[in-house]
């Protein structure tokens, strides 16, 4: 009898153990776990392959590989165009949900061939998901709610292997922002003795952590400062008719002058003083958001490259203000790190350390972790202490009322290749 049919014993004598893979690791087991991570700007999937050993926040780990998988344009349109949508058919969002399912196993099988490394050995995979909508609590009554796609029962169904996903719903229902969520990965891997360190993530939305020295979880400061790349992007696409994704290398905003006039109107936007814990995406900072600042340069007579310099000083001076406002009063800040794709822009770079005071900027390579990994190396993280029965949320990043164990879990298929085969 074969491992599918004993699987169907409505008795179940000697079906597979579908929880085997998942049970909580020793002191000194290992574990092979895929992190997943497609941000705010949609261009890829980031997997990254994470040898734990041992158990939760006990644990060692090595990330043995990292690949991007970039989306197809038409995926990502549709991606786009809903996160924008203000009404939607829901076939469109399940349709949507299964697609990126498939492209998510693609990128987890891809991986696992690159590294010669069979899907069987893998115990599972941590998927963030798709963010499609995101709702504040100071949007929402007080109550954050968010959406994130990417079917976790396509992608177990695929690969073969358990998948851990909807990360952010268990924090929201304990009356949480539902992020950030990557710092207790930040001060996993980073905290330091001698050293207060600012952790900065340049996504579509921008991000930070604050580690005092010698911080425990409890001392972790964490929120989302405003826009990152988002509206960079944006704005690339409304002067192109979506012909182009970005400004490379921030080469078009260096040939732009900033508009002083409409930069004093954007910062004046509430969200900037507003206290953290607080979170935001791209219902406020996306493409609509881009669309009305294109507009309001056109009469203006600003250049595209003028819009992306004002764009690139918004995104730098909402982060030092951040600083300046919630970060440094509760303690010292020796040196920030940045990660995300904005450590590509040459200019908001520049821009940064002009409006950090003299804190030094460097890159998050600096302390061993490729820049571009950073976050699905920490939803690797999050699947592990998951399955190890321990909370991932910190409330000093996300408001909730206690920590929690996040996550759903889909078992994966025992005694199935990926192609379906039994074995």
């Amino acid at each position: 009898m074969n491992a599918e049919a004993r699987g169907s014993d409505a008795r179940g004598n000697g079906a597979p153990d579908a929880w085997r893979a998942l049970r909580p690791a020793g002191p000194d087991d290992e574990r092979l776990i895929v992190g997943l991570m497609t941000g705010t700007s949609a261009d890829a999937v980031d997997a990254a392959l994470v040898r734990f050993r041992g158990r939760g926040l006990a644990a060692g780990h090595r990330v043995l590989a990292y690949r991007e998988s970039p989306l197809d344009d038409a995926l990502r349109r549709e991606v786009l165009e809903i996160a924008a949508a203000e009404t939607l058919a829901p076939e469109r969002l399940m349709r949507l949900d299964a697609t990126l399912g498939e492209r998510y196993a693609d990128a987890v099988l891809e991986l696992l061939r690159a590294e010669g490394i069979e899907p069987g050995a893998v115990a599972a995979i941590g998927s963030h998901g798709q963010t499609v909508r995101h709702l504040p609590r100071a949007a929402n009554g007080g109550r954050a709610l968010t959406l994130q796609l990417g079917s976790a029962a396509v992608l177990a169904e695929r690969t073969g292997i358990a998948v851990v996903s909807d990360f952010r719903t268990r924090d929201t229902a304990a009356g949480g922002e539902g992020a950030p969520l990557v710092p207790i990965a930040d001060w996993w891997l980073f905290r330091s003795a001698s050293e207060a360190r600012v952790l900065l993530n340049l996504g579509g939305m921008a991000n930070l952590t604050h580690l005092p020295r010698d911080a425990g979880p409890g001392d972790v400061l964490a929120f989302d400062t405003g826009p990152g790349n988002a509206v960079l992007d944006g704005l690339v696409a409304v002067a192109t008719g979506g012909l182009a994704r970005r400004d490379e290398g921030g080469q078009k905003a260096a040939q732009g002058r900033a508009d002083e006039g409409l930069l004093e109107e954007l910062l004046a936007d509430p969200f900037f003083s507003t206290n953290p814990p607080r979170s935001t995406g791209r219902e406020r900072f996306g493409a609509g958001y881009a669309a009305r600042l294109h507009d309001l340069g056109e009469p203006l007579g600003l250049s595209l490259e003028d819009l992306l310099a004002t764009a690139v000083e918004l995104t730098a001076r909402s982060v030092a203000g951040a600083i300046r406002q919630f970060v440094r009063p509760r303690g010292a800040v020796d040196r920030i790190y940045a990660s995300g794709g904005g450590v590509r822009n040459a200019t908001l770079m520049a821009a940064l350390r002009r409006e950090l005071g003299g804190i030094p900027l460097e890159r998050l390579d600096m302390l061993g972790v490729e820049a571009d990994a950073k976050e699905a190396l920490a939803f690797a993280l999050l699947a592990h202490l998951t399955l190890a029965g321990e909370t991932g949320s910190l409330p000093g990043a996300t408001g909730a009322r206690h920590p929690a164990v996040l996550g759903h879990v889909t078992p994966g298929v025992p005694g199935r290749s990926p192609a379906g085969e039994t074995t």
